[in-house]
């Protein structure tokens, strides 16, 4: 909790809860200090595949993968206003998330990445850009995932990324604060 506080005082300006294995009712616990914590902060929280545990904490939304429940699905489990995001890795993928009303895609994987838990398909910053393109033209904000870090987020940039979504390059340093503030100081001004 601590991490994710100096992240936020870094700059961070949407915060996702992704626990994989997390028992349900510690997860729930976990899920309602950590959005308490953000509505504190005045920062966006999140909460990735769990529909459910979104809606009783009463998250601003929840972050779906493939294999996750449909964004129908989701709006209908929390409302309207919830924000609903889709991780994309190609075109199809894109095109059905554009296409369900996702609020906001995430798009990779871009570099490797230690948190998924299995190997991911690595494409690249530049192989990437284009269907982030895609989702900015059609008013859909869309972030980098996988694997970015302060040291390799200036290719993300300029690859044309104007948001990442970061996990291990924040809360694995030393100094999630000033690791935060780094990667928010490469970007260009650009919010959900």
């Amino acid at each position: 909790m601590d991490a994710v506080a100096a992240a936020i005082d870094g700059g961070v300006d949407v915060v996702q809860l992704r626990e994989k294995t997390m028992e349900d009712g510690v997860f729930l616990e976990l899920a309602d200090d950590m959005r308490l914590l953000c509505a504190a902060k005045d920062v966006l929280f999140i909460v990735n595949d769990r529909v459910e545990a979104a809606r009783l904490v009463g998250a601003d939304g929840v972050h779906l993968g493939q294999d996750d429940v449909s964004v129908a699905d989701a709006r209908r489990a929390l409302g309207p206003d919830a924000l609903i995001g889709v991780s994309t890795h190609d075109a199809t993928e894109l095109a059905c998330a554009l296409a369900d009303g996702a609020d906001y895609v995430g798009v990779g994987s871009v570099f490797a990445t230690s948190t998924k838990g299995r190997d991911v398909l690595v494409s690249g910053a530049a192989a990437l850009a284009p269907l982030a393109a895609k989702a900015e033209a059609s008013g859909v904000p869309a972030f980098a995932i996988g694997g970015i870090t302060a040291t390799n987020v200036g290719e993300v940039v300029a690859a044309g990324f104007r948001r990442v979504a970061v996990c291990a390059g924040v809360l694995a340093s030393d100094e999630p604060r000033r690791a935060s503030a780094a990667l928010r100081d490469s970007l260009p001004s650009a919010h959900i």
